[in-house]
This record gives C-alpha cells, structure tokens and sequence, in this order.
C-alpha cells in the first residue's frame, strides 16, 4: 500500500479538479490516499492572512503535518505550486509532485483578466526564486499543457524530461450525452458556462447573440450559468447555482447545441472538455492552451478575443449548419476521449506517483 498526501487548491476550477481526482484515485486498491484541500475560507492562523499562496501555503504545512501524525507518507502531490512554494521543507523530506496549470509568470501575462498585477521589480524576483526553487525541491512536475510545460522548461530552469503533461480531463462516461446528438426543428440553444461574466467573456457573446437573433433563421436561446447577475431579455436563460458536476448542469450540457466561451484569460478551463464530452461544437479564444483543447475547425472554432464581428461569424457558421455542429461535435467527444479523459489521466499521474514513491525506496 503506498502511502500519498494529496494537497489540491480550492480555487476556480481545481475544485472540480480535485473533486474528480478524489473519485479516481479511490478506483485505485494500492493507494492510501489522504487529502489536504486548502481553501481561502479558512481558520485559525491562515485565516488571518490576506495573501493566497501565503494563506494556502501555511494551510498546506498544516495539512501535511497532520497527516505525518497519522501514518509516515511514502510521496506528496501538489497542486498547484501555491500551495508547495511555502512547503519545500516537507519536499525536502518526503518525494513529492507539483502539478500546475500555468505558471506564476504566464498568469502574470493573463493578470489584467484576473484583476492581478505584478509587483516590484524585487519583489517579482523573489516570488521567482521561490517558484524555481520548489520546482527543483519537486522530483517531477506536471503540467496541464503544453503551454504550461514550455514556461516552466523555458522561464523556470527545470529540465524537460523532470515534466510530464497530464491534462485534468473530465470524467468522460459522466458526460456523454445519454442519446446520440440529432437534427431537431426546436431552438438553437447555446450554453455559456463562467464564474466571472466579464472575464470569460459573457458580455461579448450577449453581444454577438442578439446580432444573431435579428438575422438568424433558426429561434436561438442563450443560457448563461455564471455567479453574475445578468438582466432578464426573452430567449435569455441564466443560471447563478449551478454546482459543478452537478446533474442539473450536465442536463444543461446535453441539451445544448453550441458550446461559447470567448474568453479573455484562462489557463486551460475545463468547461471544454466537459462541452467536448458532451458532443458540442465549441467556440472559444486562442488563449494560453485552449488551442491544446480546442481544434480549430475540426472540434469547434477560435476567433480573436474581443472581436465581436469574429465571435459571430463563427456562431452563425455553427447556428445556420446542424451538419457542421454534428461533426464538429463528434469529433470532440473523440478527441476528448483520447487526450482529457480524467480516469486515464489519474492511472498515469497515479503511475508517476508510485514509480517516485520506489524510486525513493531504492535510493533510500
């Protein structure tokens, strides 16, 4: 039995990350797992701290201090990297993994979207110090992209054969669709799925949909699931408690026709590979790693972000052919399938876990 202390942020979505890691890795009968999930909504002495690395770091000590207690552990995961940059004593002493979907430096090029800015000169080269040196603690890194890989490879010093992309995927037999995708003579509906209107992109798409609605043939609803208030208009349906994974979101998946984020800044987020798994066409933005995600024209479409005109044009393409959203969308349940299909994922992240866990046996 091998012994792992699982460290996942509760942020956006790693939640949904860590919920269906949680699930596979329970799959597995030679994993003792223990689980640390540090959240922003903590208590005691993080609770107090205003920074997220600092408060999520100080959660991790704690979380794997507790565990130590409990049963000496053979390897620790991370993810991401703000919850080990404050754990490499732990490092130091048991092997672990560090798994990130972009690091400090790429997010620091996405700040604007995230209402993130960098600091001073000093204090941006010691954040860069203490990133590069908890990779190098790391006895491999994982990624989530290949974007993510060339910035850690090429920004932060860590040899590329010490990293391995493993995408998060989804939990692929949850959301396929329980009927094959037909034609049909009812509304053209298109989901939006988004925590943050602005950022994803939502107010764009109410843009480009009410252009449609003027001119398109076919009745096109617009259903938006996102924590943000949206005012009511007809064909508009908007969701502010969805829950992930829920039923009642993938009800809202299946039901779909057309997937739409044009997002301004993200990672790579996991709501494509769930309209993928789904069978639906995506449009979306060429943006950090979506191009990884998204096939241009072969599982969807990307356009410039903020271009309006491009985000139309690609959803009338989409709206006005039921043939091309067919194909599109069989091909994504295929690619999805292959590449971002949580449960293989989990076996080969699980594999290099175990493989670090005997190579520390055979050193030690």
């Amino acid at each position: 039995m091998i012994k792992i202390g699982f460290i996942i942020e509760q942020a956006l979505g790693h939640i949904t990350h860590g919920q269906n890691l949680q699930q596979n890795v329970a799959q597995d009968p030679t994993i003792e797992a223990y689980w640390g999930l540090p959240s922003w909504e903590a208590g005691g002495l993080a609770g107090l701290v205003p920074n997220w690395t600092f408060k999520a770091g100080l959660q991790a000590r704690q979380q794997i201090a507790a565990m130590q207690r409990q049963t000496p552990l053979d390897v620790l995961f991370f993810h991401t990297q703000v919850t080990a940059v404050l754990a490499q004593n732990w490092l130091k002493r048991i092997p672990g993994i560090v798994s990130l979907d972009a690091t400090p430096r790429q997010y620091d090029s996405l700040g604007e979207f995230y209402a993130h800015s960098s600091g001073p000169a000093w204090l941006e080269n010691w954040k860069w110090r203490l990133n590069r040196d908890c990779l190098a603690a790391a006895q491999h890194v994982v990624t989530w992209s290949a974007w993510a890989k060339e910035g850690v490879v090429g920004e932060y010093e860590v040899p590329p054969d010490k990293v391995t992309v493993i995408p998060p995927g989804v939990n692929v037999d949850a959301w396929t669709r329980p009927e094959p995708r037909r034609r049909h003579d009812g509304p053209v509906k298109i989901l939006f799925v988004g925590g943050n209107l602005e950022r994803k992109g939502g107010l764009l798409l109410l843009e480009a949909w009410r252009s449609l609605r003027q001119t398109a043939v076919p009745i096109l609803e617009l259903h938006l699931v996102t924590r943000d208030p949206v005012p009511a208009e007809p064909g508009l349906f908007v969701y502010n408690d969805m829950q992930p994974n829920s039923d009642s979101l993938k009800q809202l998946y299946f039901a779909a026709d057309i997937f739409c984020l044009p997002t301004y800044g993200d990672c790579l987020p996991m709501v494509l590979s769930e309209a993928g798994a789904a069978g639906l066409p995506v449009v979306s933005t060429a943006v950090a790693a979506i191009p990884e995600i998204v096939l241009e024209g072969e599982t969807g479409f990307l356009v410039p972000t903020g271009d309006v005109a491009a985000l139309t044009h690609a959803l009338q393409q989409l709206v006005e052919n039921p043939e091309l959203r067919l194909r599109q969308g069989e091909t994504a349940v295929s690619q999805i399938r292959r590449t971002f299909d949580a449960a293989a994922n989990a076996c080969q992240l699980l594999d290099l876990l175990k493989e670090t866990s005997r190579a520390r046996k055979v050193i030690a």
